[in-house]
């Protein structure tokens, strides 16, 4: 149970003041609550004839006002602390979440599914929003309740404490069995809840392949199946749980029982005075009240660090910039130094040497599954090269820190994700502080402007998630725009033009020429006209350069470029 207490509080991180402050007034709290205790006694001394009616009344009266007065206000700025340390510890460890994955290898999501990411991002850090600080509070205070009590009737009488003591001690026995159990059953559960987050997570993104091959049952069969494991994994948790809690209410009733039979035993053996036989009779029925509340939590403490354990998984994962630096570059060509790439034991590129003058557009052609789109990820450091290097302007990409790297760097992908956002804030992503000014220019530019204009409330439209109220074609302008914005020295293309129509192909492609003047393109791009006009060319074939040089002279000299110009229509699975 330490153990638990001891992750709570590291997990805590800057929240560990208010934890405290929230401890120190549990404290307080049962300090005001053994106060009933002395009301009671006072009461009894005037019935027994010890005091004055008036005086002995409002003697009590006092007391007990400044017990409930105190408790009520301790309670609530404990609460109050308790819940802003759950709710401020949650938000901060989803914000090292989100910075930590802008920063570490996109590998990591080829072997974590997005599902999981979510569920720490959503059910894990909620459970510890909603559990840890509480159980942490509540435990120890309950705990620390029942000794404050349990130290009040040593006062009254010393043989009755010991009763108490000896009731804690056997309820905290039961409760380290009840966490034992808890540390078989916790994981399952979660990773039940895990797998059923990833399940609906993939049915609705997967919802339109879903549908296109009537698979609706089978996909429905693996949902019902998760939410079925899900249940049962969380009913067979709480089964489990019953005995335990049960036990440790029967402790406390026998304790009470124990001190009732005790007291009366004493009393008419006359070792005991009346009026301490009353209390602790009266005490027998609430000096455990506090233990039972600490008890009902300490049945999730285990669920808690599964959950705290989950969520520091990604802390364990290196980010790739950990050494990186602010770098202003003077110069912005690119180089690969024997550069080679493999996904695991899948080898995608091998000995790659090239050199990409600064302000010159090169397009790299081959056919699909040659390493056109991972040679160009490698620049800004979506993958690291297992050997060789990767130099802008002359400085390896890993001597840059992640920030000061994608200033410099602007991509358009084929496949556009926008947010669930504006369009203004969509286009505004790579220049946060950009004027609308500037967003509307960027916007013609890419030709966007028109059909902007004619949504229902123009850029401040709010679009659905991954963009999906807008067609693919203008997804691709305003991921343009996007980058016309942010106005990096250089600039990616990975078959920008992708899913541009005819009538706006010749618009955008004189944008697109006004966007890359006066800076260093790279290009993926399957549209012959685009291809003929860069400065080179990179032709790779089976994770190599094979060829290299101009349109002109590549048609001159053969090979694999001249092969695709000259039969373009026949080269299946080959991308420009």
């Amino acid at each position: 149970m330490l153990n638990v207490f001891k992750k709570i509080w590291e997990f805590s991180g800057k929240e560990q003041s208010n934890i405290k402050k929230s401890l120190v007034l549990g404290v307080v709290n049962a300090v005001f609550n053994a106060f009933q205790l002395w009301a009671i006694f006072i009461v009894l001394s005037a019935l027994l004839g010890s005091g004055s009616g008036v005086r002995t009344a409002l003697q009590a009266a006092a007391v007990m006002l400044l017990s409930i007065l105190g408790k009520i206000l301790t309670q609530y700025y404990s609460q109050l602390q308790r819940v802003h340390a759950g709710y401020f510890m949650a938000s901060e460890k989803r914000i090292q979440l989100g910075n930590k994955l802008k920063a570490i290898p996109m590998g990591f999501f080829n072997k974590n599914s997005l599902g999981d990411i979510t569920a720490i991002a959503t059910t894990i850090l909620s459970d510890v929003e909603n559990t840890a600080p509480i159980i942490l509070v509540n435990t120890l205070g309950g705990f620390l309740n029942a000794i404050i009590f349990a130290v009040s009737i040593m006062i009254f009488d010393w043989r009755m404490g010991c009763v108490v003591f000896a009731g804690i001690a056997v309820f905290l026995a039961v409760t380290s069995l009840m966490e034992k159990r808890s540390r078989k059953d916790a994981p399952l559960r979660q990773e039940a809840q895990q797998q059923l987050v990833s399940a609906v997570l993939e049915t609705v993104q997967g919802m339109s392949v879903v549908k296109a091959f009537n698979l609706e049952a089978k996909r429905d069969k693996r949902v019902d199946k998760s939410i079925e494991e899900s249940c049962g994994k969380n009913l067979a948790m709480e089964k489990s749980m019953v005995p335990f809690s049960a036990l440790q209410q029967i402790v406390l009733h026998m304790f009470s029982v124990i001190m009732m039979f005790f007291s009366c035993y004493l009393y008419t053996t006359g070792r005991m005075e009346l009026i301490n036989c009353i209390m602790m009779l009266i005490a027998s029925f609430i000096i455990f009240e506090q233990l039972k509340a600490a008890g009902s939590g300490t049945a999730i403490l285990r669920l808690t660090e599964t959950s705290i354990d989950r969520a520091n998984r990604i802390n364990e994962v290196p980010v790739m910039d950990e050494r990186g630096a602010e770098i202003s570059l003077e110069k912005h060509d690119i180089s690969f130094n024997k550069v080679a790439f493999a996904y695991g034991k899948r080898r995608i590129l091998d000995n790659i040497t090239v050199h990409i003058p600064e302000k010159t557009v090169t397009a790299i052609v081959g056919p699909s599954g040659s390493g056109k789109t991972t040679l160009c990820n490698l620049i800004p450091r979506f993958w690291d090269a297992d050997y060789g290097e990767v130099l802008i302007g002359g400085r390896n990409v890993k001597d840059f820190s992640l920030d000061s790297l994608m200033r410099n760097v602007s991509m358009v992908f084929q496949n556009v994700y926008l947010f669930e956002d504006t369009i203004e804030n969509n286009i505004k992503f790579g220049k946060t502080e950009a004027t609308r000014e500037e967003v509307v220019a960027a916007a013609k530019k890419a030709c966007c402007d028109d059909f902007i204009r004619l949504l229902p409330d123009g850029y401040n439209t709010r679009i659905g998630e991954g963009g999906a109220s807008l067609s693919g074609g203008e997804k691709q302008r305003i991921s343009i725009a996007r980058a016309m914005l942010k106005d990096a020295p250089v600039i990616i293309f990975d078959e920008a033009t992708a899913n541009i129509d005819p009538e706006n192909e010749d618009r955008l492609q004189s944008a697109i020429e006004a966007l890359t003047k006066d800076k260093t393109i790279i290009m993926i791009a399957h549209r012959l006209k685009t291809v003929q006009k860069a400065n080179q060319i990179l032709v790779l074939n089976n994770g190599r350069i094979v060829q290299k040089g101009t349109h002109e002279t590549l048609m001159k000299s053969g090979g694999l470029y001249a092969d695709f110009i000259g039969v373009r229509e026949k080269a299946l699975g080959w991308k420009l």
